[in-house]
């Protein structure tokens, strides 16, 4: 079940790749007889929900082909076996991604929570009310069962421009700070590190400056070999992120106005789970510009080996000096 979870980020809901009967015959493999009712019972006690197929995307006519769906599927049996390696060696298993940016200021924020009276927020959620965002990009550390969260400070400059952006730059430098500040006493005898990310956004396969930026903060910086898996494009939701703290951050802050940056921060980091999860979080001032492209240089300086299994998709990072 580990390796076959997804989950919404906003509501928790969870869902699960196996059927009931298929997880009732693996428990029977090992001597745990449970029927398939009972399991969909249990399952159903973990947050996990029945939902059928709902015809809600447009594409044109055009569907995923065998061969699309084939390399999907190798993708996530890849994704499973690489992370079991990490995991029985104790070494970090990263799972990244950037939260949905929230507006900053007096805006009715979804959900409820127990108190005397109502919050009176904006009746609309007009930029030119907000204060700016705030880009949470955050680590799920899967061995210690614990996020880290820098919350970028993006101040509004205009009715729609802001001083900061969502760029590999901001992605990596996230990523440093938990290595920083948890991961080099947490796994002072690993020298590799396993990050699962999304197919797109800051830390998208397709960028050239999130490997650069990788190679030169994160290997060079700290001599270390970095392995990054990316789940298919449409498939974010099976980032373990999305279950394990996005969607336990959205529940702890709902129905609270993010009235300033102080709010955010203080409702990220008293987000707490039964099974033992903690969140530690870092305002970020710095700002980031987009649109930097990188050079030749740093393209043919990178020492990159890509695996034989969907080599797009899977790749080791290696320190260059």
């Amino acid at each position: 079940m580990e390796y076959e979870t997804a989950g919404n980020p906003m509501s928790g809901l969870k869902w699960t790749r196996k059927t009931t009967e298929k997880i009732s015959k693996e428990l029977a493999s090992i001597n745990i007889k449970i029927g398939r009712t009972a399991v969909g019972d249990i399952l159903k006690s973990l947050g996990f929900s029945l939902k059928s197929n709902s015809k809600k995307i447009s594409n044109g006519g055009k569907s995923v082909s065998d061969e699309d769906q084939s390399k999907r599927d190798m993708q996530f049996n890849y994704i499973g076996k690489i992370r079991k390696e990490f995991s029985e060696k104790n070494m970090p298993i990263g799972s990244v991604d950037t939260k949905k940016k929230e507006l900053i200021g007096n805006f009715k924020n979804p959900g409820t929570r127990l108190k005397r009276l109502a919050d009176l927020t904006n009746d609309h959620d007009f930029l030119t009310y907000a204060i700016g965002k705030a880009a949470l990009y955050a680590i799920y550390d899967v061995q210690l069962n614990l996020g880290f969260v820098s919350v970028g400070r993006f101040l509004r400059e205009g009715n729609s421009s802001f001083s900061s952006s969502d760029t590999p730059e901001f992605a990596v430098e996230s990523i440093e700070r938990w290595w920083r500040k948890i991961g080099v006493q947490a796994y002072q005898e690993s020298k590799k590190m396993l990050l699962l990310a999304d197919a797109g956004g800051s830390n998208g396969y397709r960028s050239n400056m999130w490997k650069v930026f990788l190679q030169k903060i994160i290997c060079n910086g700290y001599g270390i070999e970095v392995t990054v898996c990316h789940y298919p494009p449409g498939a974010s939701k099976w980032n373990p992120i999305e279950h394990r703290l996005f969607s336990e951050i959205s529940k702890n802050w709902r129905g609270t106005p993010l009235i300033d940056y102080e709010t955010v921060l203080k409702y990220t980091r008293t987000t707490k789970t039964t099974t033992g999860l903690n969140v530690k979080a870092v305002l970020v001032k710095k700002c980031y510009k987009k649109g930097i492209k990188a050079t030749e240089d740093e393209i043919k300086n990178l020492k990159i080996r890509y695996h034989k299994i969907n080599p797009d998709w899977n790749y080791t990072i290696y320190p260059n000096v």
